[in-house]
């Protein structure tokens, strides 16, 4: 049987103390990679050190900071050039906030661009030339199933996550005759505390309770339930490995077949 063994190589994944960034980490691990965690908020990030290194043995480490500040992205890259050079870097973010186009302020905009785009760009530049150096990258960006189909109640996801799709493809064609692969992930509805705030708001509108707007986003849904984080985690550690050296560019779904669309 093929196995996936990312042992010595050093993945960096980014919003990784809850969620699908957490579930990620926890698979590259199991597969042998050593992780750098990043999140706000260190007593979480210390709960996830401790629960990926009680289920693999591997080095963790962590730093704090929050990527829609200028002054957190520079410190990052300092504290990540005194871990090591990552080879993986796995790049994902909570949402903006809900609601309609109409309710959001410019100032609204301006935050979902520095929450999405604006980090994703820094990091990149930063951690690429070392893997130009290495001649093997591997970076997966975390987006959206709204890129393809946009998802009422969350206008501004659905318009600043699209960028991020030109940006894999762009970076596809300039990185890959350097060994750097560049993929996006689509999630669909996975089991995290971002969807459960969207639940709470659709409840709030349509006056249910969440579990019941839970199971109307189960509803569209053929395999017939949420996603599980790590579930996200199994194809980054499959693209990050060396079976996935010929997929480049690419923006693949994992949503249980909700998507409507053919392209």
């Amino acid at each position: 049987m093929i196995g996936i063994d990312l042992s010595g190589r050093l993945a960096f994944t980014t919003a990784s103390s809850k969620g699908i960034g957490f579930g990620v980490a926890r698979v590259l691990a199991r597969a042998g990679a050593d992780v750098i965690l990043l999140s706000r908020s260190e007593e979480n990030l210390k709960k996830a050190r401790e629960k990926i290194m009680s289920e693999s043995s591997v080095d963790v480490s962590y730093i704090i900071a929050d990527l829609t500040k200028r002054e957190d992205l520079e410190r990052t890259v300092r504290e990540l050039s005194e871990i090591g050079e990552p080879d993986v870097f796995f790049f994902s973010t909570g949402g903006p906030k809900p609601g309609y186009f109409m309710e959001m302020s410019m100032e609204d905009w301006e935050k979902a661009v520095r929450l999405l785009l604006y980090p994703a760009v820094y990091l990149t530049r930063a951690i690429v030339p070392a893997m130009e150096r290495k001649g093997f990258g591997r970076i997966i960006y975390s987006t959206s199933v709204a890129i393809k189909e946009p998802i009422p109640n969350i206008a501004l996801s659905n318009v600043v996550r699209i960028s991020m799709a030109g940006l894999v493809r762009t970076l596809a064609k300039e990185l890959g005759p350097k060994g750097i692969t560049v993929n996006g992930i689509m999630p669909g509805i996975i089991r995290t505390d971002r969807v459960i705030q969207l639940a709470e708001d659709r409840a709030k509108r349509e006056g249910k309770t969440i579990e019941e707007a839970l199971a109307e986003y189960a509803k569209p849904i053929p395999a017939g339930r949420l996603g599980e984080p790590e579930e996200i985690g199994y194809l980054v550690a499959f693209l990050a490995s060396d079976l996935g050296s010929y997929i480049n560019g690419a923006m693949i779904p994992v949503d249980g077949g909700r998507l409507n669309s053919v392209f």
